[in-house]
């Protein structure tokens, strides 16, 4: 069987947790920062773990990791 390629796009968006959970950064966070509060744009810096619903997907964009 060949080695399967990891999605470039994905591996600069998740990683995965010892548990093997994909972890993601917030949206909202590029540009007209300017509108958005300290505490709200303080609460977007953090990671979480990204929806169930998409985790069988991101797994299998990120074979190796």
């Amino acid at each position: 069987m060949p080695k399967l390629k990891t999605h470039s796009g994905a591996k600069k968006r998740f990683k995965l947790s010892k548990t093997g959970k994909p972890i993601r950064g917030h949206a909202y966070t590029s540009h007209i920062l300017t509108k958005k509060t300290t505490k709200r744009k303080r609460g977007l810096r953090g990671t979480v773990v990204a929806d169930k619903t998409n985790a069988k997907a991101i797994k299998r964009m990120l074979p190796y990791d």
